[in-house]
């Protein structure tokens, strides 16, 4: 007897082979059974039976049955790449990312996690942009894993530690060289996460503080991760003219360390840098052929979205957004930082394309709620400025703490990279909730439906199968994720169901609180979380350990 029997599917394992008409059969949160009814004389003899035959039949082999009506059944997504640790104890329910069948999600990259921490308020005011809020405080990677496996998650949250919250912890967020002390103060920390069962070690090496962090500084601490078998997860240090270079950076430092690399959403900001993930992919195959345990994921999109701050110079954020503050208070220091930005106009930033998304509270009395969703030459041109000035202006009202969307890739690098066979998908998203105020990007509410409408459906850039198994098991390969990302009898019954003709986005960068539709049905651990294309009272995730 199972607990529930899912049959009429069209099932993709996640392997990448051919799809099967096939039935599925759950016990205990478990798969127990799989079965390929195309191919048994019991499933030629059931399809010649009456509706009414088969439903009795059905009913006395489970509890519960589901008739797929030939919908594809295939594991529960994997979002490899994912900053959802911020915002999940606020939306725990986490509805944007079930409905596009969205099961677990890695956290803790760019460097940023939300631990260790001195400060939890601290953290949450460094990373207004990513919607963070915190119920409690706690210091190290045990006390947030414990934090929020009592909110009860939505979906299951896998961790990883941050080098620059390492290096905020043990440093404070300054441009220094460590010490012996201090860095081995930083390796300790990575040591700790990894008893507490994280499963990955992330840089953010274009945000400070860790853009401060020397490759020697890297290596060490990425040596310290693969030590502990912990995947270590890069955005790089230059995804501009100097992408190539980021890319022997991250290869280099994971070939010294016997590590597991993956480099982070890889892309090429600006016109003069359009074309060269196409060599960036051929250095990650040129390192696997030497052994390198190497691989890459994408969001599907030709805008990315982060914090504004980004795309100062480095100097601007010594000290953190509290310093910065007092610079821009300076005239001739605050001319200096927007002269320094300027100058990268036209070359990987577009005034016209970095977008105001979120905006976080300010001291002062301007407030720019009325730029949300202009961009910086726009605002400019309304306040009779230039565009870098007007950047200053929307950080010095807003306590440094801006979001922004910034369109600047080249859709035939989204599609190139896609398609390979060695990237996986991710969302890079964080916001959770499927309501609120600011334009965030479309990539939390969207990027696995995107892919299956847009890129397997309407372009046929990959197979349906193909683009399941960069969703599924290649992220779980990834990880070292066992007993998931695959529809396998004994693996954990995380599941969706969905429709290949209607699955598609909803949310676009103009409108984006718009939630995916087409998937029918989520499971997480056999339980519903999605039933009838409605997110379930009732959540199901966890915290994952690695063991």
């Amino acid at each position: 007897m199972f607990d529930l029997l899912i049959t009429n599917a069209h099932i993709i394992d996640g392997s990448g082979r051919p799809g099967f008409h096939g039935e599925v059969g759950i016990r205990d949160g478990r798969i127990v059974h799989v079965s390929d009814t195309l191919e048994t004389a019991s499933g030629e003899a059931e399809r010649e039976k009456s509706q009414s035959d088969v439903d009795s039949l059905d009913e006395a082999r489970a509890r519960q049955s589901i008739n797929a009506h030939n919908q594809v059944l295939a594991p529960g997504f994997i979002d490899l790449h994912s900053h959802s640790d911020f915002s999940v104890m606020a939306d725990p329910a986490a509805e944007t990312q079930l409905l596009q069948g969205v099961t677990t999600a890695l956290v803790g990259n760019c460097g940023s996690s939300p631990f260790p921490a001195r400060s939890v308020a601290q953290v949450q005011r460094d990373n207004a942009h990513l919607d963070a809020e915190f119920t409690v405080d706690w210091t190290g990677a045990q006390g947030f894993a414990e934090a929020v496996q009592a909110i009860g998650p939505g979906i299951n949250i896998a961790l990883q530690v941050g080098l620059s919250s390492i290096r905020s912890y043990v440093m404070g967020p300054v441009d220094a060289v460590p010490d012996m002390d201090q860095l081995a103060s930083m390796k300790a920390q990575v040591a700790e996460a990894a008893s507490a069962g994280v499963y990955g070690f992330s840089s953010g090496l274009i945000y400070a503080p860790g853009m401060y962090s020397l490759p020697n500084e890297v290596a060490a601490l990425v040596a310290e991760a693969a030590a502990h078998d912990l995947l270590y997860s890069t955005h790089m240090r230059n995804e501009s003219h100097s992408l190539l270079s980021a890319v022997d950076e991250a290869l280099d430092a994971a070939a010294v360390a016997g590590a597991r690399l993956e480099i982070s959403h890889l892309k090429a900001m600006g016109p003069e840098n359009y074309g060269s993930p196409a060599f960036a992919l051929e250095r990650v195959e040129r390192a696997r052929e030497d052994g390198l345990d190497v691989k890459a994921d994408v969001y599907p999109y030709t805008a990315s979205s982060t914090r504004l701050t980004s795309r100062l110079p480095g100097y601007a954020m010594d000290g953190g957004q509290e310093a910065l503050m007092e610079r821009l208070a300076d005239p001739m220091t605050r001319s200096r930082i927007a002269s320094d930005m300027a100058a990268r106009f036209g070359r990987d930033i577009d005034p016209e394309g970095v977008v105001i998304s979120a905006l976080g509270n300010g001291d002062s009395d301007d407030d720019y709620t009325w730029a949300i969703g202009s961009s910086i030459a726009q605002i400019g041109r309304a306040e009779g400025c230039n565009a870098e000035e007007a950047a200053m202006r929307v950080l010095a009202a807003h306590g440094a703490s801006v979001g922004i969307v910034n369109h600047a890739m080249d859709p035939a690098d989204v599609s190139k990279v896609l398609s390979h066979p060695l990237v996986s998908v991710a969302s890079d998203g964080w916001t959770l909730k499927p309501e609120g105020e600011g334009m965030p990007h479309p990539r939390s509410f969207g990027t696995f439906a995107r892919v299956l409408g847009k890129y397997v459906r309407d372009e046929g850039l990959i197979t349906l199968e193909e683009a399941v198994r960069k969703m599924t098991s290649q992220p779980a390969e990834r990880m070292r994720l066992v007993d998931r990302g695959l529809v396998a009898e004994g693996n954990f019954a995380d599941l969706a169901i969905f429709d290949p003709d209607t699955v598609r986005e909803n949310s676009t960068y103009g409108d984006p609180w718009q939630l995916a539709s087409g998937v029918s049905t989520v499971l997480i651990g056999g339980e519903f979380a999605v039933f009838d294309g409605q997110v379930t009272a009732n959540r199901h995730g966890e915290v994952l350990r690695k063991c």
